[in-house]
């Protein structure tokens, strides 16, 4: 009997260890660590992460783009346009026929002696026609859209330093138009 027991132990062990290492990815990676309804990044090494309440992602045209739009209480903001969206899976940001796909980031100075004399620089993907970076999905469902990106921006009408954003990830609220 004793046997018996070691032998069912050691098959459970097994087979939760074999269920436990799978994992499917679907062409999605990884979903990144966003917190919920947010968005975070590096943006030159620096920390970036958006407000619950100014994020979100919009499924629109019955479901061929993705609209991202994710802001912070410094002014910062993060938007994405995928055209052509199909759900889950990875999207070139510029590079041939990809150039719809776009990225951009924001910084917004406010004056608050001179509030009309506050400003907003852009840094947009694709600013050439090379590849500038892509955006993942790895999970979407009735109210989430949640993945991973990192590309590169150029501030074209203004000074045109680039800037880097990497480990990007966002799990945002999803709205259907």
């Amino acid at each position: 009997m004793r046997t018996l027991k070691q032998f069912v132990l050691f098959l459970t062990v097994i087979s939760f260890t074999t269920l436990t290492s799978c994992s499917t990815d679907d062409d999605g990676g990884g979903e990144g660590a966003a917190a919920s309804g947010t968005l975070t990044a590096q943006v030159d090494g620096k920390s970036f992460k958006s407000l619950e309440i100014s994020s979100s992602a919009t499924v629109a045209n019955g479901g061929q783009n993705l609209i991202i739009i994710a802001t912070n209480s410094d002014g910062n903001a993060f938007s994405f346009t995928i055209l052509g969206y199909s759900g889950i899976g990875t999207y070139a940001i510029g590079g041939g026929a990809n150039i719809f796909n776009s990225a951009s980031y924001s910084e917004t100075n406010v004056n608050l002696s001179n509030p009309t004399a506050s400003t907003t620089e852009i840094w947009q993907a694709p600013y050439d026609d090379i590849e500038a970076g892509s955006i993942t999905i790895s999970e979407e469902t009735e109210t989430k859209v949640i993945g991973t990106f990192s590309f590169q921006c150029k501030n074209v009408n203004g000074d045109n330093s680039i800037k880097n954003i990497n480990e990007g990830a966002f799990n945002l609220n999803k709205q259907t138009t």
